[in-house]
């Protein structure tokens, strides 16, 4: 039975434009490169939810200032004497409003523009930002969260086990290029993780089948979330409905990224 406590909402927030600069950066392992971006335009900063995201809009060389839009009544409107700037999808991993901190944690080897950037910035560099424009609530008062994904969702997936209680069960499946890709989350939750090591997406659910097709969901009241290739996520979701018999109303389940485009972001609703 659905009751106030386990809705989940899709709310919309107003579209800023901001410029930021790189405050400092660390090596979270041999595969991921945290950024800690700060500025005046970060000031009122708001990410509502654990899968929001960010757009990324960065400079051609590093260093460079990138062209960010200003914001008009149809969207995002760019200087028509300048070319945009290449833009991809991240998640704000931490924002500090007291510090003025905002992190963006990014895979290196997933080549683009984006990563290019992210592995070669330093301290002073800039990058512009817009969003996040909506935020998908989904409450931590669910008994069980089942997190699946690949290595773009580890930061939504370690943000999301920083915010459930001690009294939350999450299960988590990671697929992962190698293992030096393996992180320490933070999480006073109930945690049942698995790392599973499969290189590039695959037919179907891909590394993620063994893991999935051996889960036991626990009793109570439970939400599934995913995130990743678009063709192993759609997979992943048909099997969460068909395998596990989980209503779709409690399945959140999103293509991060697609081998057959450069960027992507698309939600299976």
């Amino acid at each position: 039975m659905t009751t106030d406590k386990f809705k989940v909402e899709k709310v919309q927030h107003p579209i800023k434009v901001r410029t930021l600069t790189v405050k400092r950066t660390a090596q979270l392992s041999p595969a991921m490169r945290r950024i800690t971006l700060t500025g005046d335009d970060l000031h009122g900063f708001y990410s509502a939810s654990f899968d929001d995201h960010v757009k990324l809009m960065v400079p051609d060389e590093p260093g460079a200032r990138p062209n960010v839009p200003v914001v008009g009544s149809t969207g995002l409107n760019f200087a028509p004497d300048k070319p945009k700037p290449a833009m991809r999808d991240y998640t704000p991993r931490r924002y500090d409003p007291v510090a003025n901190e905002l992190d963006i944690d990014f895979v290196l080897h997933q080549a683009g523009p984006a990563t290019d950037w992210a592995a070669h910035a330093q301290p002073g560099h800039f990058v512009g930002i817009a969003g996040p424009r909506g935020s998908f609530l989904v409450p931590t008062a669910f008994d069980w969260h089942l997190l699946i994904g690949d290595e773009t969702a580890i930061p939504a997936i370690g943000r999301r086990l920083e915010e459930l209680p001690p009294a939350a069960k999450a299960i988590v499946i990671i697929k992962i290029n190698n293992e030096d890709t393996r992180q320490a989350f933070s999480c006073q939750c109930r945690l049942d993780i698995q790392w599973v090591v499969g290189d590039g997406p695959t037919e179907g659910m891909g590394a993620f089948d063994s893991a999935l097709r051996g889960i036991r969901l626990p009793e109570g009241e439970g939400y599934a979330w995913a995130a990743g290739e678009y063709s192993e996520i759609k997979a992943v979701r048909q099997y969460l409905t068909d395998g596990l018999g989980l209503d779709k109303s409690r399945i959140r389940a999103a293509s991060y990224w697609r081998k057959a485009a450069a960027s992507s972001h698309e939600r299976f609703e």
